[in-house]
């Protein structure tokens, strides 16, 4: 990740310490700031200190619940709130969303399933891993995550929101190699049941439009077998 995702600022709040400390490892190895507490008067605490830019909060706790620990929080300011619960009954989860939560998961969890919706929340909330690292330019190309405009030697590019993210996806990371499973959890989001050549589809669609060539890629190059890449190329801002 992009040194500046250090400054997205995660609360994890579970009275579970090894689902705390699986979430959290998870979150530090993709490069988020996470802080965590055991049950509800700490996590207030931390709330404060911390000021965490989203919140991964368990429904059941000691002492303050979840439901009352997210009231309050969003009491104080807006915040998204991801909430863990052992119940998945329609009740328990509209107690949550009526109580504040942006989302929900159902224990247990894969903790790639949570990362991506982790990132799909921050990117609906407008919180992006580049905020703040100013544009990405690479050899002509030029990603703006805050306006949300591409250009291509001076050209404008009109790309599509699912464009835009799997361009953004790509070329933060210059010589990374993403599987299609990893591009559609972190472009199209959590549990995607459809076919993954839709990756391929939306590729192709973006080539055209960047005017790159797939048999002699300027930008995006195709790892047979795996997925994709940006190539590294001249990069002129450091990823």
């Amino acid at each position: 990740m992009a040194e500046t995702q250090e400054q997205i600022r995660i609360l994890v709040v579970d009275d579970d310490d090894n689902v705390r400390f699986l979430v959290s490892a998870y979150l530090e190895r993709e490069g988020y700031l996470v802080a965590s507490a055991a049950d509800g008067t700490e996590a207030l605490r931390q709330f404060a200190a911390f000021q965490p830019q989203i919140l991964i909060l368990d429904l059941m706790l000691p002492g303050i619940g979840g439901l009352e620990v997210a009231k309050k929080v969003r009491a104080s300011r807006e915040i998204p709130i991801l909430m863990l619960t052992a119940r998945g009954e329609e009740e328990d989860v509209l107690a949550g969303f009526d109580a504040g939560a942006d989302d929900y998961l159902t224990k247990p969890f894969s903790p790639k399933v949570l990362v991506a919706r982790v990132e799909a929340i921050l990117r609906r909330v407008g919180v992006t891993p580049e905020d703040g690292d100013g544009p990405i330019v690479h050899d002509g190309l030029v990603l703006d995550a805050r306006s949300r405009e591409v250009t291509v030697d001076g050209r404008p590019v009109e790309l599509t929101t699912l464009e835009f993210d799997l361009l953004q996806v790509l070329a933060a990371h210059p010589g990374w190699v993403y599987s299609r499973e990893q591009l559609l959890e972190r472009v199209w989001g959590y549990d995607y049941l459809g076919d993954s050549r839709v990756v391929d589809v939306h590729v192709a669609n973006l080539r055209k439009k960047i005017g790159d060539d797939s048999s002699s890629p300027r930008f995006i190059a195709t790892i047979r077998g795996v997925g994709y890449k940006f190539r590294k190329g001249d990069s002129e801002s450091p990823r």
